[in-house]
């Protein structure tokens, strides 16, 4: 397969957050026990959640639907970069490590907008849906009041 043929898996976004990815998983390992169900769980899940809404994006066909799934995906990088900061807070994590996570991350949001971008002005399927809308017709209602020898209600 060459690299043309490799979809998403291509862009440089994805490159990146899979960097991320696999220093998430190798940080939560390492994390102890009483980490396990809390930043190891949630930084796992952070970076994963960067790669999979990256992918799902990429398959969307309108690009209002692959925008919000990019969109997920560069506040999930965000969330990555806070629970390494976290973990440097607490000691697990040392000041170069936490630098080249800061780098990698920026490295990952600053091609993830420029695609963004991309999307954005090319507008794939806005003929086709989006522009129109749905709308039911709206019903009738007839009100009557009823009013006293007066006039009044």
């Amino acid at each position: 397969m060459s690299e043309q043929d490799k979809g998403f898996e291509s862009l440089a976004s994805y490159q990146h957050s899979l960097r991320l990815l696999k220093a998430s998983y190798k940080l939560a390992q390492s994390l102890p026990a009483h980490e396990k169900y809390n930043l190891a769980d949630q930084i796992r899940r952070a970076s994963l959640s960067v790669l999979l809404n990256i992918a799902e994006g990429y398959g969307r066909f309108h690009y209002l639907d692959r925008l919000r799934f990019f969109y997920i995906a560069r506040g999930s990088l965000t969330e990555v970069l806070s629970a390494f900061i976290a973990a440097s807070s607490l000691g697990y994590v040392d000041d170069e490590q936490l630098a080249w996570v800061r780098e990698t991350e920026a490295e990952a949001e600053k091609s993830l907008n420029g695609y963004i971008a991309f999307i954005r002005k090319q507008q794939q399927g806005g003929s086709e849906y989006g522009h129109n809308y749905v709308r039911d017709e709206q019903p009738e209602y007839q009100i009557s009041i009823e009013l006293d020898e007066a006039g009044r209600e």
